[in-house]
């Protein structure tokens, strides 16, 4: 504790300029690698004022946050003859909620787990996530944050695509549909 003490002792006398170690930051109580800087910004919320400093020397700058990343499209792939393991995707799908969503294309394919790909304004995949652990409302929190909102048409629909491989799998993902 004593450590601790003169570590943000001097910190603060120096004015000190230099990144603290990890080991450094782990006695403040940081974990350096996961502390983000826009963490560090919202300490003054919370009467933190004091400790700011020392979080900004044990951040790691934010390269673009998660929560301002938007896409032009997603496309959620899932194989209906799994909705028994994933009933949570399967009660997304059968609501109402994929309809908020325009820019949202459900695929059905033959033996995946539920899976979203996030596409940009070209078409070109950006990332795919695996969703199969995501309760309903994360799936539409997720949505809601990442899919870019389209202009005010008033246009709520979303296609659904079944896997176009054979006619046989067509009427097999027919029949599954729960």
């Amino acid at each position: 504790m004593l450590k601790l003490v003169v570590l943000v002792i001097l910190a603060a006398i120096m004015g000190c300029q230099a990144e603290f170690t990890a080991a450094d930051c782990r006695e403040l109580g940081f974990i350096k690698s996961q502390l983000m800087c826009s963490t560090c910004d919202k300490l003054d919320d919370f009467g933190l004022e004091t400790i700011k400093p020392q979080c900004k020397q044990c951040c790691t700058q934010d390269v673009q946050p998660a929560a301002k990343r938007t896409y032009a499209k997603a496309i959620l792939e899932v194989c209906t003859c799994k909705f028994r393991a994933y009933p949570q995707i399967q009660a997304f799908i059968q609501s109402g909620r994929p309809a908020k969503f325009p820019n949202l294309q459900i695929k059905y394919v033959r033996g995946l787990d539920p899976m979203v790909k996030l596409l940009d304004a070209s078409g070109n995949t950006q990332e795919t996530l695996s969703i199969a652990k995501w309760n309903t409302d994360t799936v539409e929190e997720f949505f809601e944050t990442h899919l870019a909102h389209e202009g005010a048409t008033g246009k709520s629909s979303y296609s659904v695509v079944e896997d176009a491989q054979a006619e046989e799998d067509a009427d097999y993902l027919r029949t599954n549909r729960i």
